[in-house]
């Protein structure tokens, strides 16, 4: 809800004399105006757009001169909208990408931008959208008619009818793929008459019923557990792509390329841009909406990015499938198509006499950054001259800083904020709730720069005027919620992959099959063991199966069915395993012991540093700081590892771990691997502190031995809250007063050395670690719970995945890919590893790209020479970076985002991951060319670590490139074992597994008897094919099912199933509960339980823990039952022959031993 004293504010603006004659004109005149309005700076042109789509409730588009103009100009127009309009049930206002690849480039837009763009045309074609801010690029693009977008979205209503097989061909024509389960936008999946779809701008996916034809229901579910949440009427199926594909579009574009595109039926790279070669294009943006007014930003500026676009589009090195008339309009075409609508040009600067002569004067404010003493005082004058005072934060955390400095200052001020439980009570009195008045508002939202406009009298402070911000420090997006994993999935094996069976040991995967017993069928894995023996597993033992992960590429040795060999090589690996557990134990033990510090409860003022971060937090990175959180309130010394990818918020976790341990008086030092990395941390944890008394300092060749003996002595003293700092750190000069928290960012650039050092301080000091891809040792380490682990795998929103090419290296690619990247106002790095051939591979780059600022940086170099270079890229003075790996030294340059990796088969994956990192950090498409000679036949592993890495291009891959370098390389030596071939002969679970137990029997734990119990009922136990169809689908079921060991995760996997498959066939649910009883019979320490001739044989190992008393009595009691010298109990079955009988009596009889068990 908006203060009323703020929209009254915002509305006075619009009467300004000029602005009402412009609102006049363009409502009196009865032909298309052509008008101007000038003295506007970018935050003024946002209210003013604004205050005119209200006065003429008219179709806005704003056209501004690049993508990132247009971001700033959508973000703030959409603050100004809902604080004018907001409320009202209108369609807020949008943004209209420009496509980020050219016809000529012979490559698909990216997904996202593709998926932004179609919700946006559509909007624009079929809803009365207020404001569509677009860039000049995209104004340029030919479209097609507004009822053409009109059909690309489908809004499903609960009674509708709709053949469930139009509704997916519609889908998959517009973009959603077929998967399974449905965890990500744009997936769809059907299991019979059940269709799971996640559309666009929904938050959760649609589970949608039908009963024939007919729509019979529809639900929300939850993406982590599957289960329905809320049943809805209706649901909007909106379109991921602008131009419905389709195998005829291909066929059509096949021919008319003469054959120089294939024909395979399947979308191929650049289609997209090639679809008007055959279907021309008529209108433009211009002609969707009705009777829309067009506003031009700085008409001259958009005139020459126009020219710059068509000389790029007509670039005769590159020619293009499709001719670039028929997919762009040239700038004479686009006039011409604004000439039926009226426009407003808006200008910064009014150089021209314009006929209109509307002139409103703004000027930017100033930029505090951070000081808010200048800042308050400033406001005070404004005030106090008979003006007003608007200042915008970005988060509630901001705004209530914001109050308390006011109120410091004694400045009267309005807070336009709802009070919220925990609020201060003086926060509760200026809100907007209590009848005060006051002519400063601090208001919520995202402005980032402030405009002052004299006429009216009226400033407004944005929140980075206020609070200041680094150029190259990146900005995260808001994020959304992805599902992920790390684990072989049985799901994803294949006929061919090995296996490893419990009892049997390592086998071959052959396939699924079916095979009748009787009345009974049953569905087996079948899996080949050595000397080509074959077993045959009941599906509804997939417990016992797990799919192996060696350490290396080396095909493991099948096992001996019987498990003779195995029993070998388990207790083989056991007895190496005692010495490494031990060591393990002695480690666990010190942790254990250490005393560390209790850290306190989050503070008032925690929560109000959390509520300053500007963006909404993934769910990763919650869970992460609740983990640290609930780590440093302990007694015992924090070890943890946070695993995130590049760019996914590791540092603010970080930071917010740094603010707990500054509540209780502690000092915090960061240790990072370079001084630039050093210098970047520097910057991030100064802006983010800036609003708090916190002084961050920095130890690195940046300052003078003076400043350098200055603040070790503070630091000694207490007097510095935060050092950052390089291996510096870990000198003995050195002394905190009182150190509580240690943070290592990339951990993996150490040394042994430091790392001995670091040892000494984890002994009583909480540590948290960063790492984008933890090496196999580290990761290893987590695994087995010697240190704790939190992994970040959720990408923030507005992040695209990296576009990765494997290409053989060719001069002409080059120029191109630094061409495209300087032709957005990016810059480039060019990772070449020979320091020897360096400047003659830059000059090269020189000739290649003659207007390109080259620096060239590498280790040989003296330290002071790379800085300036390093920190010359950061601050744009070079375009191009020509460097060896020192680029993947943790650098966050926004601008910086393409990569070229030449000879990228020498790299390590994790290496050539970390390296492509360093791209793609902000919002715009990013690019990793990896580059391999010409003549270059690559090694088994080089090929693959290439593949992997075009495969892993999605977001958050970091852990799933960690594993599977655990894979390649193996996991090295952990404390001193023959690890690596340990691993390999059992298979990585099974590994961990087995030294799991091993730590508890020296431990001295009770160790569960290791029991596998063979149950032979002769009932059908089994998933019908017409129940769950896919073959992938059903394995998963089958190893969910498999699992459960209560009647309660019985429970819930038959609701889970009943709300994604239908209800459960009887054959299910006799599943489940043969699930359930297996696992109380192996609880129990029974070997088998047989049916024969109308009596039940229960045979007890052992080594049972069964109460002899309570087994005594159980004979007793029941009439014709014995127990043979052999340990089997015979139970007569006396009549409970049906399937439900059967399994009941069963349940029965072990619960009276599980009684005593307990």
């Amino acid at each position: 809800m908006t203060h009323p004293a703020i929209r009254d504010l915002l509305s006075g603006l619009g009467k300004h004399p000029a602005f009402q004659e412009l609102v006049r004109l363009l409502i009196s005149g009865t032909s298309p105006l052509r008008l101007s309005l000038s003295g506007l700076t970018t935050t003024a042109k946002a209210i003013y757009t604004v205050l005119l789509w209200q006065a003429i409730e008219r179709p806005i588009i704003v056209i501004a001169d690049g993508n990132r103009q247009a971001e700033a100009l959508a973000e703030a127009v959409e603050t100004f909208f809902e604080l004018l309009a907001g409320g009202r049930g209108i369609p807020k206002p949008q943004l209209l990408p420009a496509l980020d690849v050219l016809p000529n480039q012979r490559m698909s837009p990216h997904a996202e931008i593709s998926e932004q763009r179609a919700i946006a045309l559509w909007r624009l074609a079929g809803e009365r959208v207020p404001i569509t801010v677009t860039p000049v690029a995209s104004a340029l693009q030919r479209t097609e008619t507004a009822e053409f977008y009109r059909q690309l979205a489908l809004r499903l209503r609960a009674g509708d009818e709709i053949p469930l097989e139009d509704l997916t061909a519609h889908l998959e024509s517009v973009g959603y793929e077929r998967r399974e389960p449905v965890e990500m936008v744009g997936e769809y999946s059907v299991r019979g008459g059940i269709l799971d779809v996640f559309p666009p701008e929904s938050g959760k996916p649609v589970r949608v019923e039908f009963f024939g034809d007919q729509i019979e229901s529809m639900r929300r579910f939850d993406v982590d557990t599957q289960r329905s949440v809320l049943k809805v009427d209706e649901a909007m199926l909106l379109p991921l792509l602008e131009y419905p594909k389709s195998r005829e579009l291909f066929a059509e574009i096949s021919e008319a390329s003469g054959g120089e595109i294939p024909f395979t039926g399947e979308p191929f790279p650049g289609w997209e841009l090639a679809a008007p070669l055959v279907r021309p294009r008529p209108g433009s943006v211009l002609s969707l909406p009705e009777r829309p007014v067009v506003l031009w930003d700085e008409p001259e500026q958009l005139r020459g990015a126009a020219e710059r676009l068509w000389k790029r589009l007509e670039d005769p090195d590159r020619p293009s499938l499709c001719p670039p008339e028929r997919v762009f309009l040239r700038w004479e075409e686009l006039e011409e198509q604004a000439a039926g609508s009226s426009q407003v040009a808006l200008r910064e600067l009014g150089l021209e006499v314009e006929d209109s002569g509307l002139h409103v004067p703004s000027r930017p404010t100033m930029a505090f950054q951070g000081n808010m003493a200048v800042a308050v005082a400033e406001a005070r004058g404004f005030v106090e001259s008979g003006g007003r005072v608007v200042c915008f934060g970005a988060s509630n955390g901001e705004l209530e800083r914001l109050a308390e400095i006011f109120q410091e200052y004694s400045v009267p001020y309005q807070l336009a904020l709802e009070p919220t439980a925990g609020s201060q009570s003086y926060l509760a009195e200026r809100s907007y709730l209590a009848g005060s008045v006051a002519s400063t508002f601090l208001v919520k939202g995202l402005v980032r720069r402030g405009v002052v406009l004299p006429d009216a009298g009226v400033a407004i402070f944005g929140s980075e005027d206020l609070f200041g911000v680094t150029e190259w420090v990146t900005r995260r997006s808001p994020s959304k919620k992805g599902l992920s994993a790390f684990a072989a999935d049985l799901a994803d094996l294949k006929p061919g992959d090995y296996v490893v069976h419990a009892e049997h040991g390592v086998g071959r995967f052959l396939g699924l099959r079916e095979i009748a017993q009787g009345d009974h069928r049953g569905d087996y894995m079948l899996v080949e063991y050595a000397g080509g023996a074959r077993l045959y597993v009941p599906l509804a033992r997939l417990d016992l199966i797990q799919k192996y992960r060696g350490a290396g590429e080396a095909v493991p040795p099948l096992d001996r069915l019987g498990g003779a060999t195995w029993a070998r090589t388990k207790s083989r690996v056991k007895a190496k395993m005692r010495d490494m557990a031990d060591e393990l134990l002695k480690l666990y033990a010190e942790r254990q012991m250490a005393e560390g510090f209790a850290f306190s409860p989050d503070s008032n003022w925690q929560r109000e540093f959390e509520d300053a971060f500007e963006f909404t937090e993934t769910e990763d990175q919650l869970a992460a700081v609740r983990d640290i959180k609930h780590d440093m309130e302990r007694p015992q010394p924090m070890d943890r590892l946070l695993c995130g990818d590049v760019g996914y918020g590791k540092t603010e976790v970080a930071m917010r771990a740094a603010f707990k341990a500054l509540g209780d008086g502690k000092q915090v030092a960061v240790l990072a691997p370079t001084t630039v990395l050093c210098f970047q941390h520097y910057e991030t944890f100064k802006r983010r502190f800036a609003p708090f008394p916190v002084r961050v300092e920095m130890l690195s060749r940046f300052r003078s031995k003076k400043e350098i003996e200055a603040t070790l002595a503070d630091t000694a003293d207490g007097k510095v809250d935060i050092l950052i700092g390089t291996h510096r750190l870990l000198s003995n000069d050195v002394q905190f007063r009182d150190l509580g928290l240690l943070i290592i960012d990339e951990e993996q650039r150490f040394g042994v050395r430091h790392k001995e050092r670091l040892k000494q301080i984890r002994k009583n000091v909480d540590v948290l670690t960063m790492t984008a891809t933890p090496i196999p040792r580290t990761l290893h380490m987590s695994l087995l719970g010697l240190r704790d682990l939190s992994v970040i795998e959720t990408p923030p929103k507005d992040r695209l995945a990296i576009h990765t090419v494997v290409a053989h290296f060719e001069p002409e690619l080059l120029r191109a890919a630094i061409e495209q990247e300087l032709g957005r106002g990016g810059q480039v790095y060019y990772v070449y590893n020979r320091v020897d051939t360096i400047w003659s591979r830059a000059s090269m780059i020189q000739n290649l790209v003659p207007g390109a600022r080259i620096g060239v940086g590498h280790g040989q170099m003296s330290e002071k020479e790379l800085e300036k270079v390093m920190l010359g890229f950061m601050q744009h003075k070079y375009d191009v970076l020509v460097c060896t790996t020192i680029a993947e030294n943790g650098l966050d340059i926004p601008l910086a985002n393409t990569i070229i990796i030449e000879n990228a088969e020498r790299y390590g994956l994790a290496e050539l991951y970390q390296l492509r990192g360093r791209v793609g950090r902000s919002n715009r498409r990013a690019y990793a060319y990896l580059l391999v000679p010409p003549d270059a036949e690559l090694s088994e592993t080089a090929r693959k670590r290439l593949a992997a890495l075009k495969e892993f291009s999605d977001l958050g891959a970091g852990f799933k490139i960690a594993a599977l370098d655990l894979e390649l390389r193996g996991a090295g030596n952990l404390l001193g074992g023959e690890q690596h071939g340990h691993i390999n002969a059992v298979g990585f679970d099974m590994y961990v597994r087995m030294l799991e137990e091993t730590v508890r029997e020296l431990k001295g734990e009770e160790v569960p008897l290791e029991v596998h119990a063979n149950i032979n009922l002769g009932l059908d136990l089994r998933i019908p094919p017409d129940y769950i169809a896919d073959e992938r689908q059903r394995l998963r079921a089958y190893k969910r099912i498999a699992e459960a060991s209560t009647h309660e995760e019985a429970e819930r996997i038959r609701a889970e199933l009943t709300d994604r498959y239908g209800p459960a066939p009887e054959a299910v649910g006799y599943l489940l509960e043969y699930s359930v009883l297996k696992s109380l019979a192996e609880k129990l320490g029974i070997e088998a339980i047989d049916r024969r001739q109308g009596q039940l044989n229960i045979k007890f190992h052992g080594e049972s823990r069964v109460d002899p008393a309570r087994l005594m009595a159980l004979v007793k009691e029941t009439k014709g039952a014995q127990f043979t010298p052999a340990g089997v109990l015979r139970l007569p079955l006396d009549g409970h022959g049906a399937p439900g009988q059967l399994l009941e009596l069963i349940k029965e009889k072990l619960g009276a031993l599980a009684v005593a068990e307990a």
